[in-house]
């Protein structure tokens, strides 16, 4: 078992008094370098490396004092001698060793002065041999106290992964697969750890294999079984004729190593393959991407890119900062000079209970409990401040992993969650123990994080921890878009929901909101979830929340509104995800995080109160409505063509048509989809509406096209789409007005304006379009400002980030000014006929261009200004400060339009009929 600090300095202070003063005549650097070893417990056996042979660059061969493989280098010099040049020629010794040989760290020594370099950070620690108790933490490294930096994509994750993948392909191309597979490679990974984080002696397991192994492989997993089988046995219960190396292992316990797997069969390439994996350091990767890690080396493909299953720390603290450890951390401040209450919030951290209800490796649970333990850490230094070394830490550590539960459906990753955060406990354990001078190792494994192997939506989760005693749930349930739900999904939802009409086109996360709100009734549980942004915007938001403000008194507490996920997974799909914090309870103390850059940082803002829409605002909900609540146009889609392209024309082959069959020009119309609206580009369609069959029948061609779209639609699977095939000459859809005002269905969310335009009856909208038929001047200015901006950013769909803007969500219950007068409405017009004049002062630039933030001119920017301001005094005559300050106001006066919306009158406004 390691030294504690404290006897690790004894040690250090009596080998500086034995070997001051030594003389040039006595100094011998091997007794010298064993009592140094001797102090941090390290055996002469294991640094048996002295006066190692080397060929260096030129060729001649070089003596090392020392050598500890993959750790230090020693260099010896009589005293006075030049240590520059020893450091110089302890690099020229580098050069000459194999990769898993070279050191970490240099010692340059001269019996007097010591100078230590991390080869990592350059940087030299030099003292004399009377300042060694002063220094000798710097020499943590060699019992496995490691300065920790972790990465998500850090190279050493990356090769680790790679490595443990190459002896997972090797095992699995021999048959050695599934359940049997997975727990066999935990093990070997929590062996890899241990011996790099003190659980075990450095470099045993590696040691282990490299001495009592034959370099053929065959005998390695006998080997292996019989390591794993002593881990698993106390010591007072082992044969007494075990073999000496294996009887220094501990026991371990915590049911790792307990079930009798199948032997596996290694050959000498698989043991070369185990013992590169000796070789990193694994003190280095966090156990909050073991899981990930793990994942990645289940799948070959994701080997390099293990950022595809790793959630950001950062991300993690977005969510447990205001849920819960926020204020803990305010409490700690404000007692922590109070030796009375720091023992009762000491308690109280004990008491806490944590469930996270889809756990996966258990990233979430992991970073919760560092916290929780960092927390832990300053609270007892707070009560140590006098300097006293409490007599045994292992009273005074309170918190640990079976306050922590979690539910993962698949195995694998559930019971990497578990030895997950048995390293991470491991791992606080060694912070604790270099402060207070002892060591500390929770071993034999007694407690452990409770996963369940289970479906979290069939499972009872008052069986896993009780609401009484529970106090947070927390995670990110699975990322499943309705529309890819398998069926079973869906009737899990329809289910959880109680039949609710709507509830079928819910997102699978839906599932895990709703369950957490009827869990949670009648208690102080706090829940914070992750989830896609679909559940605060768009249809989804009303079925949802409908039922967890209205059934289950839910309150929101904090959230974090529309931000880019990050996992450094390289090639990733975008995710555009929320955090929602929640109970059955309110609270006078919340926050919305907003995001002026969604792929940037928030800031807080304070709220009185927080609606599913995540706006300040009162709690109301935007249901589909099939009119407008207002007296404007009805707002229509564009025209599906639903044709397989064959009724659709670029440009070169309108040309080319033409060519053929002159008579077919009257016929061929300008198709104004979004794409080439907003980037100025030119489609055309056969819009052969009212034409007489006896000029088709002169159309050859057109006919040939005809006869295309109809077997395109009798080959569909879908009835509804087979019975247009009687109508091949015609779109699926045909509305088209006289005049309208075009809206794109689906454009980028970093334009300040979605842009509009005018068109008439011979530009065909296409489907991915929304129009506003006979639409004038006032409502396209209503439409173009920062006030319906606000609204659409509040309450429309997303594609990705994209606004997905909808008729019925957006347009129909979007509250226009109330009652303008004929002065406000002509302002209104004449400012947006000037939107209009500034965007033809640049013919050559697209509406993509025009609308770009970076390449956004001037003065279509001041004609915007100026709009906005006209329909700003449309709506009242103080100025909107913020856009929180108009959703604040925008859903008051929805409010006040929609109550008794079937008894009053609709708000009017006078019917203006001016066009552009």
């Amino acid at each position: 078992m390691a030294l504690s600090w404290n006897e690790i300095k004894d040690r250090a202070m009596k080998f500086s008094k034995e070997w001051a003063g030594t003389s040039n005549e006595e100094a011998d650097a091997k007794p010298f370098l064993v009592d140094f070893f001797n102090i941090f417990g390290i055996q002469q056996r294991r640094v048996s490396t002295f006066e190692h042979r080397v060929k260096k660059l030129g060729g001649k061969d070089g003596y090392i004092d020392l050598l500890y493989k993959g750790c230090i280098l020693i260099e010896m010099k009589s005293l006075g001698k030049d240590l520059d040049k020893a450091y110089q020629q302890a690099i020229d010794y580098i050069a000459g060793l194999p990769d898993n040989h070279c050191p970490k760290y240099i010692l340059i020594c001269d019996f007097e002065k010591f100078r230590l370099y991390d080869l990592e950070e350059n940087l030299p620690h030099n003292f004399d041999l009377k300042e060694l108790v002063q220094n000798v933490q710097h020499f943590g490294f060699l019992i496995g106290y490691q300065k920790k930096t972790y990465k998500e994509q850090d190279p050493a994750n990356i090769k680790a992964a790679e490595l443990i993948g190459k002896l997972h392909d090797r095992l699995e191309e021999i048959g050695y697969s599934g359940h049997a597979l997975e727990v066999y490679l935990v093990r070997i990974l929590f062996c890899l750890f241990s011996e790099d984080t003190t659980i075990f002696n450095k470099f045993q397991f590696q040691e282990f294999i490299e001495y009592r192994t034959a370099e053929d492989g065959s005998d390695l997993a006998s080997k292996l079984q019989e390591l794993f089988q002593v881990l698993n046995t106390a010591t007072d219960k082992r044969f007494k004729t075990l073999d000496e190396q294996l009887s220094e292992f501990p026991y371990i316990n915590g049911k790792l190593f307990e079930e009798i797997l199948p032997t596996a069969s290694f050959d000498s390439k698989m043991r070369l393959a185990l013992l590169e994996c000796c070789y990193i350091d694994w003190s280095k990767i966090s156990p909050a991407i073991f899981g990930s890690m793990f994942q990645s080396v289940m799948n070959p493909r994701e080997r390099r890119n293990l950022g595809a299953h790793y959630t950001s720390e950062a991300n993690i603290l977005k969510l447990i900062k205001p849920l819960f450890l926020d204020e803990l951390w305010t409490e700690f401040e404000s007692i922590k000079g109070n030796k009375n209450k720091l023992p009762e919030f000491h308690k109280k951290l004990s008491k806490l209970k944590f469930l996270d209800p889809a756990c996966g490796c258990g990233n979430f649970l992991v970073i919760t409990y560092r916290e929780l333990r960092l927390l832990e850490f300053e609270v007892l230094k707070a009560l140590n401040k006098s300097g006293e070394k409490f007599l045994n830490i292992s009273y005074i550590l309170w918190i640990d992993v079976d306050q922590f539960n979690g539910i993962e459906i698949e195995e694998f990753p559930a019971r990497i969650a578990e030895v997950a955060m048995w390293l991470i406990d491991h791992q606080m354990n060694l912070m604790v123990s270099s402060e207070f001078g002892q060591y500390f190792v929770r071993l034999p494994l007694k407690k452990s994080a409770k996963i369940v192997h289970a479906d979290a939506l069939e499972t009872e989760w008052e069986n896993i921890v009780s609401k009484n005693d529970l106090s947070f749930i927390l995670g990110n349930p699975p990322f499943i878009g309705s529309k890819i739900m398998k069926q079973i999904q869906r009737d899990q939802i329809v289910k959880q929901f109680d039949n609710a009409d709507g509830s079928g086109v819910l997102d699978y996360v839906t599932g895990w909101y709703i369950k957490a709100a009827k869990f949670i009734q009648d208690t102080k549980i706090k829940v914070g979830f992750v989830s896609t942004n679909s559940i605060v915007q768009g249809e989804q938001t009303s079925i949802l929340w409908g039922q967890m403000l209205n059934k289950y008194k839910i309150k929101i507490h904090f959230a974090h509104r529309t931000f880019k996920w990050s996992n450094e997974a390289k090639g990733n799909a975008a995710v555009y995800c929320v955090i929602v914090g929640f109970a059955n309870y309110d609270t006078n103390n919340k926050s919305i995080f907003e995001y002026e850059d969604i792929k940037g940082e928030d800031h807080e803002i304070k709220a009185k109160n927080i609606n599913p829409y995540l706006v300040d605002a009162k709690d109301l909900l935007i249901n589909k409505s099939s009119n407008p609540i207002c007296n404007v146009p009805k707002m229509s889609f564009g025209n599906m063509p639903l044709d397989g392209g064959h009724l659709l024309l670029s440009d070169e082959e309108k040309n080319e048509f033409i060519l053929k069959e002159p008579k077919s020009e009257k016929f061929i119309n300008p198709l104004i989809s979004a794409y080439e609206f907003l980037n100025g580009e030119k489609r055309w369609c056969l819009w052969l509406v009212g034409a007489e069959p006896s000029e088709l029948k002169l159309l050859p061609n057109v006919l040939k096209r005809a006869e295309a779209v109809k077997k395109f639609r009798l080959d569909s699977v879908a009835p509804s789409t087979q019975k247009f095939a009687a109508t091949p000459t015609l779109f699926r859809d045909r509305n088209q007005p006289e005049t309208y005002i075009l809206i794109p269905s689906t454009t980028s969310e970093n334009r300040k304006y979605i842009p509009l335009g005018f068109f008439g009856k011979d530009d065909i909208a296409n489907n991915s379009c929304h129009t506003v038929p006979n639409g004038n001047l006032f409502h396209f200015g209503i439409l173009m400002s920062a006030m319906h901006m606000a609204w659409v950013k509040s309450v429309c769909g997303r594609l990705e980030s994209r606004f997905r803007y909808s008729k019925d969500i957006v347009y129909n219950n979007y509250p226009w000014p109330e009652n303008p007068t004929e002065k406000q409405i002509k302002a209104i017009e004449t400012a947006a006929q000037k939107v209009l004049d500034a965007r033809l002062e640049f013919p050559k630039s697209s509406l993509s261009d025009l609308y770009d933030p970076l390449t956004m001119p001037p003065v279509l920017i001041k004609a915007h200004n100026e709009l906005d301001k006209a329909v700003d005094l449309a709506y009242r005559p103080q100025a909107f400060t913020s856009e929180a300050n108009r959703m604040v106001f925008l859903f008051e006066l929805y409010e006040k339009y929609t109550a008794d919306l079937f008894t009053k009158e609709k708000p009017k406004k006078p019917n203006k009929k001016k066009e552009s």
